[in-house]
């Protein structure tokens, strides 16, 4: 068993300024764990202080029910899988692969027979006699996973392992990493500022920002129900559109036009406070859709006219830009079509997945109304901001469908 606590971690370099802040979470037995972030979020420094290569400055760190504030790397059976592999260049794979198990005094025999079935998981069982500097960056990838696996420790820490590959490379990686962690069960934690592989391969992703936990969740309650301005922003590629607007009676008002709102959300955003006031409307651009392929009865999109800026082609996809208030917004639509720029092009927001965040604390603005995505999808439908959690905690559960109105965006 190998759960894992920190309880309110703080680490400083400089007295009083914080780099890791009041970091809580529970890690449970065999759950894999991304901690993901700008450079500087805090992320590696977290890693490296479970691993105890960082002394904490505050707050506790338990493997089960022991405190491991002051014990030693070597003695909290952890394996960890640096960035640049760290494998000692006059060593084989072999070697390399078999030298925690050499530290911890097993026998040859015992040593051989490990490293030979971890490589026969791990597809080096041809490479066994080689060096590193004969292997590809992949391939080294794997003796460095392959070391961390040969030690049969309760605790995987990765500190972005994948960063020194290509594209391809970090595919077939990620996908062979997180197989394997299944596979054996242990608990892993993984570090990395890539959002891709934090969203295939987290049973949970922890976001953070300058020291702080910004969002605790799995990969699909964080696209759908981000915390925040930051979170919505941070993960989806191309990141979510933002559109700041003031609410009026008519809908939300921007300085050249207006997005109208049903009576649902105007009364539960005027009921929170914010009529006259101005909030910012997100919706990611895989959400805003080509309005020739809806029903025109359908409620539950605002389409609106648009000019092309620019169109690219990423295959079955292409990303569509235009301006709103001298913004520029970004569409992706499922089509093969051609666009040429300043063509005219007829669009809708799929008010669906439409968020809406305080222009001030920039947090998400939660309707009561909001559906959980399980339930949406089981009446044929799709999602809308709202958590299982803050679903139990609301007191309604009605589908908000959003009127069709037109608005004419900037060209």
């Amino acid at each position: 068993m190998s759960n894992i606590k920190l309880a309110h971690i703080y680490k400083d370099y400089i007295e009083g300024q914080h780099v890791v802040r009041d970091f809580n979470l529970d890690i449970k037995d065999g759950e894999f764990i991304v901690l993901v972030g700008p450079s500087g979020c805090g992320k590696s420094t977290t890693l490296r202080m479970i691993a105890g290569l960082e002394d904490i400055t505050s707050g506790e760190l338990y493997f089960e029910d022991k405190l491991m504030n002051d014990v030693h790397p070597k003695d909290r059976d952890i394996a960890m899988v640096f960035q640049n592999y760290a494998l000692y260049p006059h060593m084989t794979v072999a070697e390399n692969m078999g030298f925690g198990l050499k530290m911890q005094n097993k026998s040859q025999d015992e040593i051989d027979k490990t490293v030979k079935k971890t490589a026969e998981i791990i597809g080096l069982t041809d490479y066994l006699d080689r060096l590193p500097k004969e292997l590809s960056g992949g391939q080294r990838q794997r003796v460095a996973l392959g070391r961390a696996i040969s030690r049969k420790s309760k605790v995987f820490l990765m500190d972005e392992p994948l960063s020194n590959l290509d594209a391809k490379l970090r595919v077939q990686t990620r996908s062979e990493i997180s197989n394997i962690s299944k596979e054996f069960g242990n608990t892993t934690i993984y570090v990395t500022h890539d959002q891709v592989e934090a969203m295939t391969m987290a049973d949970r992703i922890v976001l953070m920002k300058d020291g702080v936990i910004q969002q605790v969740s799995t990969p699909k309650d964080i696209y759908l129900y981000p915390n925040n301005i930051f979170v919505a922003g941070f993960m989806g590629s191309p990141a979510m559109n933002f559109i700041p607007a003031t609410l009026t009676e008519e809908g939300l008002k921007t300085s050249e036009q207006i997005i109208k709102l049903n009576d649902t959300i105007l009364t539960q955003l005027a009921f929170k406070g914010y009529m006259n006031k101005e909030i910012i409307f997100g919706i990611r651009p895989e959400n805003i859709v080509l309005a020739r392929d809806l029903d025109p009865e359908n409620d539950r999109y605002v389409q609106f006219s648009t000019k092309v800026r620019l169109a690219e082609m990423l295959g079955s996809e292409t990303l569509i830009h235009f301006m709103v208030d001298n913004k520029n917004i970004i569409a992706k639509v499922n089509t093969l079509d051609e666009f040429s720029r300043n063509q005219d092009l007829n669009l809708a927001f799929d008010l669906d997945f439409a968020n809406f965040f305080d222009k001030d604390s920039t947090d998400r603005i939660v309707l009561d109304n909001e559906k959980n995505y399980q339930n949406i999808v089981k009446e044929g439908g799709s999602a809308s901001g709202k958590s299982d959690e803050q679903l139990d905690q609301s007191n309604q559960s009605d589908r908000t469908h959003s009127q069709t109105h037109s608005f004419q965006a900037s060209k």
